[in-house]
């Protein structure tokens, strides 16, 4: 298992895209997070890291939380695939998550575009859902995906994503959270957050053991943060990681 790191940036970046990956296994792909330009976010990660992404190449969605600069890219995501390349995709989350997609920000805006205007469309006319689930894993395709429920503002879920023998946690936006910790700990890599305000302070995180900063790496970090200086690995935007 393997991924790219397409964004590394928290929502407001001047230098990088909001955080997400694409995860790759056995030919499948799983987009975590969707953030606003995604095909633009997909090709530039794509020229730097070598291996191909767009819309149509994704195999599933997944959805950490609802904030615009995780979720943002979902309209146009959905727009894409209904009239350009006219199949439905799969979106997968918490049912927190997904409960509150279509009626709270979708709807509105991708209902409407019908023919005739008196029919509306609906999120299955666009997209497929997986509900996720926080007690066992959840199968697409090679991977197997299980959630826990972070501390943030809105409903949030982290993940443990296993695939190939191998497994990556993330940690997605959250406060710091040692129960959180300790249950993605059992990932072969970490990918956690770090941040100011209600997210989790790389102090605190510097001060777990050795063992488990060495299998850690930093994401979501605000512009100012020194990650040359960082004594736990920031990752790269554009870099291809291989767990």
């Amino acid at each position: 298992m393997e991924f790219v790191a397409l964004g590394i940036g928290d929502a407001f970046s001047q230098h990088y895209y909001s955080s997400c990956l694409m995860i790759h296994h056995q030919g499948a792909q799983l987009l975590l997070d969707c953030p606003h330009p995604i095909r633009k976010i997909m090709y530039e990660a794509g020229q730097t890291s070598g291996i191909a992404m767009d819309v149509d190449t994704i195999d599933a969605v997944l959805l950490t939380h609802l904030h615009a600069d995780h979720a943002s890219g979902i309209e146009g995501l959905g727009f894409y695939g209904r009239h350009v390349i006219q199949r439905q995709l799969t979106l997968a989350a918490h049912p927190d998550v997904l409960g509150g997609l279509w009626s709270g920000q979708l709807e509105h805006v991708m209902a409407p575009l019908c023919d005739p205007p008196a029919d509306r469309r609906r999120f299955s006319d666009y997209f497929n859902a997986i509900e996720l689930s926080d007690t066992a894993e959840t199968a697409i395709g090679p991977f197997a995906v299980q959630c826990r429920k972070t501390r943030h503002h809105v409903p949030t879920t982290a993940f443990r994503i296993r695939a190939g023998g191998r497994t990556l946690g993330y940690s997605a936006d959250t406060a710091f959270d040692p129960e959180l910790i300790d249950w993605l700990s059992a990932a072969d890599l970490i990918i956690h957050e770090s941040n100011y305000g209600s997210h989790t302070p790389y102090e605190s995180l510097l001060a777990l053991p050795q063992a488990l900063r060495d299998k850690m790496r930093l994401i979501h970090l605000p512009d100012d943060f020194d990650r040359d200086a960082s004594r736990i690995e920031p990752l790269r935007q554009g870099r291809r990681y291989i767990i």
